[in-house]
């Protein structure tokens, strides 16, 4: 019972025109046009949930949406999203010294040489091999290469996959005061060597080229190369696998908090486990605001929705009764 329309959303004009009879209003489009986007919105006075995941800081925007009266809550998927929604509800109820977060999306059927297939948007998976990625280190924010400090981690379920920096942390940069946070993308091992040959040799380039009599760039053809590879075949089995760790105090008493993620395609709905873990996030932030329980306004990122337990459970109760499970353990140091 879902109707849908075909308009052109790099318009703002369009954008503005297509929301004006609705409550909220959910923007899923590519990165490159988020920012924009959401900003088109904001100015419509219309609340929203985003998962777009640009590039620019949203907090510029903070105070456009504090003067339209609107809640803006972005990058509410799974991560950034689901991470930082946990974060937030501990930050309330301990003293945080470390976070980190594992978190990758994979197809079942490992075919080489690339080892994965691509779920989202085309610009925005070649962004995570391109893109720096911000850390905090002592305290400080320390910005490191894409691609690097690779490290082999153990799952159950998959085995071993090789994780790498990526630029994650987005607007925990700003809102927590923790000395040590990181990010990091899993793959199968092996993927990331790939990916570092063709980001070397200027296949990830923006910068255009001049090949005979046309003037082009060449991440756009790789784009058109790799994405009918990476393509998932329908019904094709895949998983959404993620690792949060908390490492704090509590009571005087030195605690490692652990949440894990195991997630696959369902059978039974065909829904994938990225669009599930990721799209049922987004609904269920945008449920609490439809009911009147999330009233906060204003650029509002995932880890100020974690920092209220109602809407907390709320959250891991939405998933849990859609079959999105996050595991807990808890132990002391």
């Amino acid at each position: 019972n879902i109707k849908t329309k075909s308009v052109d959303l790099t318009k703002n004009e369009i954008v503005s025109e297509e929301i004006n009879s609705y409550d909220l209003v959910i923007s899923a489009v590519p990165g490159f046009m988020g920012y924009e986007t959401l900003k088109t919105i904001i100015e419509a006075g219309k609340d929203v949930v985003d998962i777009s995941f640009f590039e620019q800081d949203p907090f510029t925007l903070d105070e456009l949406a504090k003067q339209r009266n609107v809640t803006a809550v972005v990058d509410c998927g799974v991560a950034p999203g689901m991470s930082h929604i946990i974060l937030g509800y501990y930050n309330q109820i301990m003293q945080i010294n470390e976070f980190s977060f594992y978190v990758g999306g994979l197809p079942f059927k490992r075919t080489y040489p690339f080892q994965y297939k691509a779920p989202f948007s085309p610009s925005d998976v070649i962004e995570i091999y391109t893109r720096p990625a911000r850390v905090v280190e002592n305290g400080k924010i320390v910005t490191k290469p894409a691609i690097s400090d690779i490290e082999l981690m153990d799952f159950d379920h998959i085995g071993t996959l090789e994780a790498f920096n990526t630029d994650g942390l987005r607007t925990l940069l700003k809102t927590m005061n923790i000395p040590d946070m990181k990010e990091k993308t899993l793959r199968y091992p092996g993927h990331v060597d790939y990916m570092q040959v063709l980001r070397d040799c200027g296949f990830f380039s923006e910068k255009e080229i001049k090949v005979g009599s046309y003037n082009i760039r060449p991440v756009d053809v790789t784009s058109k190369l790799l994405f009918p590879i990476w393509h998932l075949e329908p019904g094709e089995d895949e998983f959404t696998i993620m690792k949060i760790i908390i490492k704090g105090t509590s009571g005087g008493r030195k605690k490692e908090i652990i949440y894990s993620l195991f997630d696959r395609y369902d059978e039974k709905s065909k829904i994938s486990s990225m669009a599930r873990t990721t799209g049922y996030t987004c609904t269920a932030a945008a449920n609490l605001i439809l009911e009147g329980k999330f009233l906060r306004k204003g650029i509002c990122p995932p880890e100020y929705l974690g920092e209220d337990k109602t809407c907390f459970d709320s959250i891991i109760l939405y998933l849990k009764k859609r079959g999105v499970n996050y595991f807990f353990n808890e132990k002391l140091l």
